[in-house]
């Protein structure tokens, strides 16, 4: 039956008019439709572009991570080679540390380091840090670890000696520079100049603390004074101080008073002469300041 109407002329003619009547809005349904299609389409892309992303996102961070750890890592080898290149040119034995803790206040500039008398750091050592720059000296020690004094504290004082053989003080200072005091008014004293520990020997066998030419810093400024026959030179101090992380401990250099054995004696109380090669003196005795 469905055959045979569909077969008839007045039939299709009306199929057609009712199909010619519906389609515009067979066709906005079919848009419609088409439109959400999209839209759903386009929620679904919209989800695996955030899953992507956040995937992208988070491997970028893990290589992130990994670049800043690879550079800390190079610069810290970079550190302790270094150092290492320091240790094998230094005539001294050396120990080398880390420093763990630091004091920083208004009042003192002293470190902490890992290592103490278990591999020979003893009070009265010196600190160097890289380049062979003057850190400090040790003031107190234990097996496992030292504290040290820095430059900058305002206890410390060091006898520096510039280009010109001239030497002054340098005074610890919580600021950026250290005066060098009682340079000699007639020095000649540049801006740049390298100051360097002078390591001068006193009478009687008195040695300095610090060994002869490490590197204190350079000179920044110099404040003359007509009137005064000393003046003053402001030193950069060659190393950070305040970013210390790897030092070498010289563990050899006997500063200050010799051994006891080897301190003069005072020949004018006896009429025997001191055995050995003990030296002696006639005047009065040296301080030991």
């Amino acid at each position: 039956m469905l055959m045979a109407l569909s077969a008839n002329p007045a039939i299709r003619d009306a199929q057609n008019g009712v199909g010619f009547a519906f389609r515009p809005i067979q066709g906005a349904l079919d848009s419609v439709a088409s439109g959400i299609a999209s839209i759903g389409t386009a929620i679904g892309d919209i989800d695996h572009l955030r899953t992507d992303n956040e995937a992208l996102r988070a491997e970028n961070d893990r290589l992130t991570a990994e670049s800043s750890r690879d550079a800390e890592i190079r610069r810290e080898n970079d550190m302790l080679t270094g150092l290492l290149q320091l240790r094998a040119g230094f005539e001294f034995k050396t120990a080398a540390a880390s420093v763990i803790a630091r004091e920083s206040s208004e009042f003192r500039r002293t470190v902490t380091l890992d290592k103490g008398t278990a591999v020979g750091i003893a009070v009265g050592d010196v600190v160097v840090a890289s380049g062979g720059a003057l850190a400090g000296r040790v003031t107190a020690v234990g097996p496992q670890s030292a504290i040290v004094v820095l430059l900058t504290d305002g206890t410390s004082t060091v006898i520096g000696q510039l280009p010109s053989a001239a030497t002054g003080q340098v005074e610890g200072h919580l600021a950026d520079t250290l005066p060098m005091t009682q340079v000699d008014s007639t020095a000649k004293i540049a801006i740049g100049d390298e100051v360097v520990t002078a390591g001068i020997e006193l009478g009687s066998g008195v040695r300095s603390p610090y060994p002869k030419g490490l590197v204190i810093g350079q000179v920044v400024d110099v404040k003359r004074d007509a009137n005064d026959v000393v003046q003053t030179a402001f030193v950069q101090p060659a190393a950070n101080l305040d970013q210390l992380e790897y030092v070498l401990v010289i563990l050899d250099y006997q500063g200050g008073l010799p051994p006891i054995d080897e301190q003069p004696v005072d020949c004018s109380k006896t009429t025997t002469l001191p055995q050995g090669e003990q030296p002696c003196f006639t005047s009065p005795a040296p301080s030991s300041k």
